[in-house]
């Protein structure tokens, strides 16, 4: 196992910035007066490409963000229904922006992680998942994506 210098050597050049935390609540309307609670305010959401989750964003007071993602499909074998059913509404990943996803794929494998879930189709998002097995019990994302793009 690497020190704690050799960790942020291996991926500070990758990392770009923390972009946000992650929740799986069953009902975004639901999850609302939560967010309101915290002073967070509307930043964008909407479905998902393939029609199966939505997902909105709130910027905090300050420089943090919260994401909210509920299923649309009740498939069992969807991720986040599987997830509400094994684990209850809850956090479900923290996500980093990358400069270049292969990148930090290969320095996470490199360093003993495993990485899964590996998602190029879109052209303005791609993605990459260190399995919560090897990241401490936390879904970790890696994203990359343009400055605009949410």
């Amino acid at each position: 196992m690497t020190d704690r210098n050799e960790t942020v050597d291996a991926l500070g050049s990758v990392i770009e910035r923390f972009d946000h935390v992650s929740m799986a609540v069953n009902d975004i309307e639901a999850a609302a007066p939560l967010i309101t609670l915290l002073g967070g305010t509307y930043f964008d959401g909407g479905t998902n490409p393939w029609g199966d989750f939505r997902w909105a964003q709130y910027d905090l007071p300050g420089t943090g963000r919260l994401e909210l993602i509920a299923p649309l499909n009740p498939d069992p074998d969807h991720f986040i229904q599987r997830f509400l059913v094994e684990r209850g509404e809850g956090l479900h990943h923290l996500t980093f922006k990358v400069f270049d996803i292969e990148q930090a794929v290969a320095r996470a494998t490199e360093m003993g992680f495993t990485v899964t879930g590996f998602d190029d189709r879109l052209p303005d998002w791609k993605e990459a998942f260190i399995h919560p097995k090897s990241a401490h019990g936390v879904l970790i994302q890696f994203a990359e994506f343009p400055a605009k793009a949410p």
